[in-house]
């Protein structure tokens, strides 16, 4: 198995909890809980890996993806600590170290400002999570390895007073749609990107 990406929330913030709670097809977090995002090849063998960590802890999985060659596991608890054995239980598992994962690498970050209300009409119809009208101003952010969306969008959330419009999780990269004023999306965008660049892990070049 090879660890991908894997990062641990320390505290969800309430328009990410209430996009997941959209979103998830299994246990609904609830707002500052801790939740583990973590994405692992191949695909098939996140199965084994979830099991590791139910068994070991009381966290609660909201999401578990199988694709084709990845697998992704998002699962959270009200206590940081079940978390964090969970993530142990896992890399035991795997016979990995948090060291192994790929560092994030940002594949794109837009910034539109001054949206034009025809475009706001078509990210409306297809977000999962709050709205953008026109004028507003648009932050989109491409990741990889998928799952560190997650943590951009969080650490955006605490650093501004943004509109989570979609996060995607899971696939080839990551994706995440912010919405709000221009000043509140510059704010998180830096928030976002520093959180990324602050993973560490193995080299993740082009």
């Amino acid at each position: 198995m090879e660890l991908r990406a894997l990062t641990v929330l320390d505290s969800l913030q309430p328009q990410l909890t209430g996009f997941l709670q959209t979103v998830c097809a299994g246990f609904m977090p609830l707002e500052y809980e801790a939740a583990l995002f973590i994405e692992i090849a191949p695909g098939i063998a996140i199965n084994q890996l979830t099991d590791a960590a139910l068994k070991a802890t009381t966290c609660r999985p909201g999401m578990q993806i199988v694709e084709r060659a990845y697998g992704m596991l998002e699962l959270h608890d009200q206590d940081k600590g079940q978390v964090e054995a969970a993530v142990d239980a896992i890399l035991g598992n795997m016979g990995a170290r948090r060291e192994d994962r790929l560092r994030p690498r940002i594949v794109s970050s837009q910034i539109i400002t001054g949206l034009d209300g025809k475009q706001s009409q078509l990210i409306n119809r297809m977000r999962h999570g709050d709205m953008i009208v026109a004028g507003q101003t648009l932050y989109l952010l491409e990741v990889h390895p998928a799952a560190y969306a997650a943590l951009a969008a969080n650490e955006a959330e605490k650093a501004s007073p943004i509109h989570l419009m979609e996060m995607i999780a899971f696939g080839a990269v990551g994706r995440l749609w912010l919405g709000g004023s221009e000043d509140e999306i510059r704010e998180a965008a830096t928030a976002a990107e520093a959180a990324l660049e602050g993973v560490t892990g193995r080299d993740n070049a082009k």
